[in-house]
């Protein structure tokens, strides 16, 4: 059985180990953009992120309490002249330990990270793929999920 909630200071140790695991995944495809085994946070900005109202951060669980994965989120706001006044709830990261992989994990940080969204008046969702990461784009397709807009590049 796996349980959804929001992460708290307790997980921050759990969290970081899973930060790794990302920082891996995108450094294994893109070391000339990322750097080797790391995170993109401390455990101190981690604890002041569980703090802020507007950078949800979700994690799974199983029947033991331990942490599978997580989802870091920010709410958005956009809009202006040219485009439509809308809230946004961007996943910043989703991450599902190695070893939990296929298990539903993903699916129930997305789809609990989904009913947020509806509940907070979020018009859509979104997120960011790396194309060095072609098992993620898979796994969100197959969610449901299509994409918003590319970005591209020209390495000098």
């Amino acid at each position: 059985m796996l349980n959804v909630r929001h992460a708290e200071k307790k997980d921050i140790s759990r969290i970081l180990d899973l930060l790794v695991q990302v920082n891996m995944v995108h450094h294994t495809g893109r070391p000339d953009l990322f750097k080797g085994p790391t995170t993109k946070y401390t455990a101190q900005e981690l604890e002041s992120i569980l703090q802020d109202v507007r950078k949800p951060v979700f994690v799974c669980t199983n029947n033991s309490g331990d942490v599978l994965g997580h989802g870091f989120c920010i709410l958005q706001h956009s809009g202006g002249r040219l485009m439509e006044e809308v809230d946004t709830l961007y996943i910043d990261d989703i991450c599902v330990d190695e070893s939990a992989r296929g298990q539903g994990v993903g699916r129930a940080l997305y789809e609990h990270i989904l009913d947020f969204a509806r509940q907070a008046g979020c018009y859509n969702v979104t997120l960011n793929v790396w194309s060095c990461n072609p098992g993620a784009m898979r796994f969100y397709e197959k969610l449901g999920m299509t994409p918003y807009k590319t970005c591209m590049e020209t390495i000098l």
